[in-house]
């Protein structure tokens, strides 16, 4: 086996690992994602060599991360920087946003999908535009 086919096997596994070992965040928001929810295709723990992405819509190249607690720092922007380098758009929430403002978080999901080229507002600023205009 080559160093790349080890590599890649590497990442795979990884992958699978990180599927069956879910967080509450990302399982609930894979339950709303699943199944082309928002027209596309999600994919779950997806690797993006040298990475393995919480979720991947590989069609309209955007990744979503779930980040908890000892996520956010310059390790974090790093590596979105490096996945915008490969051509991925990253989306970035907090575990409590997707617990308590599911709703805000599917919606910048959306506007992501239907404004590539867009700003994507936060989960928080979308739930109080539809708190405004319900």
């Amino acid at each position: 086996m080559t160093d790349a086919e080890a590599a890649t096997t590497a990442l795979r596994d990884r992958a699978r690992r990180l599927r069956r070992h879910a967080t509450d965040a990302e399982t609930l928001l894979w339950r709303a994602l699943r199944a082309k929810a928002l027209g596309v295709r999600f994919r779950r723990q997806h690797p993006v060599p040298p990475f393995v992405v919480d979720f991947a819509c590989t069609e309209a190249r955007l990744v979503i991360e779930v980040d908890g607690g000892q996520h956010g720092g310059p390790r974090d922007a790093a590596r979105d920087e490096a996945l915008q380098h490969q051509g991925w758009r990253v989306l970035r929430f907090w575990n409590n946003d997707i617990t308590t403002n599911l709703e805000g978080v599917l919606a910048a999901i959306t506007t992501a999908l239907i404004a590539p080229h867009a700003t994507i507002p936060s989960a928080d600023a979308c739930f109080r535009s539809n708190q405004e205009n319900p």
